[in-house]
């Protein structure tokens, strides 16, 4: 099963991943950059390592293990992915926070670093993230222009807000307590794998009808 924590930058996406992926068994964790990233990535580049973690994905699913994914790759990205269908599951989380408290992580973070105008990228980023966490029409073009020739986005272009298989958990990590963010999540990734096993997770196999 794949997991997927997603977001803009600075929502606490690796903070609360790896801490909370050492609470199960036969659950890796990994980010989706840690190999690196280019300059000024495309959403072509984005589309094609989205690819590349299912195909490790599909991996750790033959030895019956589910891999914990941190990046920045909605969920309309990861179900047009080409080898998405083949997931034995998926299921997908926004991380979040108030765009104030993003403003001031990303400067603690790297301290002048950012302009206005990069740090007002990554909050538009994070409000496009949240309606398309709701609602599978708000805004595709976003993600699918200028996409990878590869991507199927016709899988889900059709589905609605109400359709089940559309589901995103939103953790919101502004003025909380780091244990309480990774209670929440410990018990998003329980349901996740217990849904999966009672065969009533929308986004199980079958889910392309």
């Amino acid at each position: 099963m794949l997991l997927i924590l997603t977001g803009s930058s600075c929502s606490g996406k690796s903070t609360l991943a790896f801490p909370v992926g050492e609470r199960f068994d036969r659950l890796v964790v990994h980010e989706m950059d840690e190999s690196g990233v280019p300059q000024n990535p495309s959403r072509y580049w984005r589309n094609h390592i989205t690819e590349e973690w299912i195909q490790r994905t599909l991996e750790y699913q033959a030895d019956g293990v589910d891999l914990l994914l941190t990046g920045q790759t909605p969920l309309g990205e990861i179900l047009a992915a080409p080898s998405a269908p083949l997931l034995d599951g998926i299921a997908m989380c926004l991380v979040d926070v108030a765009d104030a408290e993003r403003r001031r992580r990303l400067d603690v973070r790297d301290p002048g670093r950012w302009s206005e105008a990069a740090i007002d990228a990554y909050i538009n980023w994070a409000a496009w993230h949240r309606g398309h966490a709701q609602d599978p029409e708000h805004r595709p073009e976003v993600i699918m222009d200028k996409g990878a020739p590869t991507m199927a986005w016709h899988r889900w272009t059709s589905w609605t807000a109400n359709d089940p298989r559309w589901q995103t958990h939103i953790l919101d990590t502004t003025d909380r307590d780091r244990q309480d963010c990774l209670a929440e999540l410990e018990q998003w990734i329980i349901r996740g794998r217990a849904d999966f096993r009672a065969g009533r997770h929308p986004l199980s196999l079958d889910w392309m009808g």
